[in-house]
């Protein structure tokens, strides 16, 4: 079965109209993939952006804790100081109650001593 000329001129038709719609799709494809890679990279360079930033805070955090440290430290400094202090004042009052036994000792023991010799002169 032999193909007439009319048949072949319209298969070759076909398929240059085929040939010819499938650079445009395949530019399309190409173009759709170039887009991609476009956005890829663009994601990529703002993820590193992002990235920088986020060590960026994290290092000024780094450094805020630090600060905070040092002046926890200088806190527990004054703490031990006013524990210290607390500790002279614990003493003074110490010194001060023996002082206070002691004279109420004498004075009990005067008062006793001239009730005694009221008593003893007055008989």
């Amino acid at each position: 079965m032999a193909l007439a000329q009319e048949d072949l001129d319209q298969i070759q038709d076909l398929i240059k109209k085929v040939i010819s719609e499938l650079p445009e799709s395949a530019n399309a494809n190409v173009r759709y993939e170039l887009d991609l890679r476009e956005r890829t990279i663009r994601v990529e360079e703002e993820l590193k952006h992002q990235r920088e930033l986020m060590l960026e805070g994290f290092k000024q955090m780094e450094k805020r804790f630090e600060q905070v440290d040092k002046r926890f430290e200088q806190v527990e400094k004054r703490f031990e100081q006013v524990d210290k202090r607390f500790e002279q004042v614990d003493k003074r009052f110490e010194e001060l109650v023996r002082r206070i036994d002691r004279f109420m000792f004498w004075s009990l023991g005067l008062t006793v001593s001239c009730a005694v010799f009221v008593v003893t002169y007055l008989k």
